[in-house]
């Protein structure tokens, strides 16, 4: 379960815009989703694989070229489909939930 919200996650922070796997790591660290490198970059290149995700290399100043991830148009529409169950899935816990 937590792979899959991490996924939704992640996907959710590259459809904001092109993005540093270092500042989503800051992200996910900040809304206390605690994600390592280990983790995070397994991750992105199976959302690669699948087509959700592509990259493009940016060269830096201050070292080496950075990697920075885009979301596709199948990833926008899986994201779509993501948050429609998400929604889903949050009304139907709090209706279990709240009932006394």
């Amino acid at each position: 379960m937590r792979k899959g919200l991490l996924e939704f996650c992640i996907l959710h922070i590259i459809s904001r815009g092109e993005v540093y796997a270092s500042d989503m790591l800051e992200e996910l660290t900040e809304a206390k989703m605690i994600v390592a490198e280990g983790t995070l970059y397994p991750l992105l290149q199976r959302l690669k694989n699948a087509s959700l995700v592509s990259y493009k290399w940016v060269e830096s100043e201050s070292g080496p070229p950075r990697k920075y991830y885009l979301i596709t148009e199948e990833g926008r529409d899986f994201l779509n489909t993501l948050n429609e169950t998400w929604e889903s899935l949050v009304s139907s816990t709090q209706m279990i939930t709240s009932k006394q």
